[in-house]
């Protein structure tokens, strides 16, 4: 495998009733002379737009095995996945996926992971960074009675979206912070499982809307930060580091896909060799990145035509720990 871009499989499509538009004409109607202006602007839009939304599956086995050559580690989820599939093929039944939670250490390519997968079952991505977050009104809406307030993640990617069935990436989901009053997490509670996910409710828009089929990928460092009744909704999978073959195929599929990405690229070639190669296997899928992107410009700036060991700058340092080939 030479690429991290795998690529995205022919779907086949039926359509899903996201809201309810009578409800939604009902909600606009009740709302008073001096009502939220962004409220009111939000309910024209969901008539407008209407309320039914790809719901995609593939029609054929995906290549999962081609995502497992490139994201060798990831290897026992995609295998999960895989067998889901498996279920929905030749039928009429739709592509139903456990919530999944990735375990690893920083930078092992857990996001990108899920980006992937998005790709390879031809959906939509949403992203959401935990970490970065103290209020839990940023995946379930504001009140429309607060100042500045707005719908959520969740209504913002079903309802502005394409597709009824995106993946949804909750970032760092061990690092939320948060009172009893904005738990950044509450909404997943509902969220995770099928039946209350069907009639889930943003807070500003205050009309039901279904996110049951929402995939869900949530990564952590430390479950220890996770509450039981998240991680019980969820598949969790402990994301080891990979080892020095399975890093040498990722920094590969890294390279090959920032070059097939760039008319520049054209000027290198398509492998790397393989003592940049094992100097790129000593560092974790994100600071291959950094350290491949870099390294095409000091090739450049060197008048040479491929990366060598040279152009390549690890910044591992003292800051994180050995990756144990």
């Amino acid at each position: 495998m030479t690429t991290a871009m795998v690529r995205q499989e022919i779907a086949v499509a039926s359509f899903s009733q996201v809201y309810d538009l009578d409800r939604v004409e009902t909600a606009l109607n009740d709302l008073s002379e001096g009502a939220n202006d962004a409220l009111r602007a939000t309910y024209e839009m969901m008539l407008k737009v209407g309320n039914l939304r790809f719901c995609v599956k593939p029609n054929r086995m995906p290549s999962i095995d081609d995502l497992i050559g490139a994201l060798p580690n990831f290897a026992e989820p995609l295998d999960d996945v895989r067998r889901q599939v498996a279920l929905c093929l030749e039928t009429e039944d739709r592509l139903e996926l456990m919530p999944i939670l990735l375990l690893g250490d920083p930078g092992i390519g857990k996001t990108h992971f899920a980006k992937q997968l998005s790709r390879l079952l031809g959906t939509s991505y949403h992203y959401v960074a935990m970490g970065s977050l103290t209020a839990g009104w940023i995946l379930s809406g504001a009140s429309s009675q607060w100042k500045n307030a707005k719908p959520g993640k969740v209504f913002e990617a079903l309802v502005r979206g394409t597709f009824a069935n995106p993946v949804i990436a909750v970032d760092e989901v061990d690092k939320a912070t948060g009172d009893s009053q904005y738990d950044p997490l509450g909404a997943l509670y509902a969220l995770l499982e099928h039946d209350t996910a069907q009639t889930f409710i943003d807070e500003f828009a205050e009309v039901p809307i279904n996110a049951a089929h929402v995939i869900w990928i949530a990564t952590a460092n430390d479950a220890r930060g996770i509450p039981e009744p998240i991680l019980n909704r969820m598949n969790v999978y402990e994301i080891p580091p990979p080892d020095r073959d399975g890093a040498r195929r990722i920094a590969q599929a890294i390279y090959q896909e920032i070059r097939t990405a760039h008319g520049w690229g054209q000027r290198f070639p398509a492998e790397l060799g393989d003592a940049t190669l094992d100097a790129l296997a000593q560092a974790s899928p994100r600071e291959m990145r950094r350290a491949i992107l870099n390294g095409f410009g000091a090739a450049r700036i060197d008048r040479c035509d491929e990366i060598g060991v040279a152009h390549i700058r690890l910044d591992t340092g003292a800051r994180r720990k050995p990756i144990g080939f």
